[in-house]
């Protein structure tokens, strides 16, 4: 079994390297896909270091591929670009801030491993491992926001919105990607409902931002969840 770690990075200079450092240390064949859309920081030259140190090394369960955006497009737009390059058998989405831990991988991996699951959601809701505490009416979104999903999709997820997505790569053959922020998250959930898709949710930990921290989401970001899901619910 081959692991792609899809991480799309858009200035996080100061977690990156971190990041990368805890998927690698997780000891699975894989190739960790980076795509650095448009950072104004030194992100991307940290990332040309990255992959030039790992051409040296010639890890054998770790290949790191950089590719760079012209201009930020957003999340979906990276990781667009990054699933045109996946080779894995399971990819996984990884956010550059360490606000999701690599070391919750076993589990997350698990369900599909065992052949019960297509997809895999981690959850913020549902037990799991520390959490840091923090805004309220941010997660009464999200909870709004994965309501809404599961009337539309006759889903019961409980995070919809929830970072940590994994996927058997043979499910998302055919999916055409259209959101270029974090409607990334509903569209892909309404597609691989379409599909029929089985999914499961298992708890992780959650060490969240705050905006001073860098933190990107807004209640704008919200608003534009809810179009999407209702748009590709009724449209391709």
């Amino acid at each position: 079994m081959k692991l792609s770690v899809l991480i799309p990075v858009y200035n996080e200079e100061r977690t990156v390297e971190e990041v990368v450092r805890r998927v690698c240390d997780f000891q699975i064949p894989k190739e960790i896909i980076l795509v650095d859309d448009g950072s104004q920081d030194q992100s991307r030259k940290i990332l040309s270091r990255l992959q030039e140190e790992n051409t040296r090394a010639k890890d054998p369960l770790n290949q790191i591929k950089v590719f760079f955006q012209p201009i930020n497009q957003g999340k979906g737009a990276a990781l667009k670009v990054a699933l045109s390059h996946v080779t894995g058998d399971i990819v996984i989405v990884q956010d550059a801030d360490l606000e999701y831990d690599p070391k919750d991988y076993p589990s997350l991996l698990a369900p599909i491993q065992a052949g019960q699951a297509d997809v895999v959601y981690g959850t913020r809701f549902a037990g799991g491992g520390a959490h840091r505490v923090q805004f309220f009416w941010h997660s009464m979104g999200n909870r709004v926001l994965t309501l809404l999903s599961n009337m539309l999709t006759n889903l019961n997820l409980t995070d919809m919105e929830v970072g940590y997505k994994v996927f058997r790569a043979e499910v998302l053959k055919g999916i055409e990607l259209k959101s270029k922020r974090f409607g990334f998250e509903p569209e892909i959930t309404v597609k691989l409902t379409k599909k029929g898709c089985r999914f499961y949710e298992v708890p992780i930990s959650y060490h969240g931002r705050t905006y001073e921290e860098g933190k990107k989401i807004t209640w704008k970001d919200g608003v534009a969840a809810l179009y999407c899901m209702i748009r590709f619910r009724l449209t391709d």
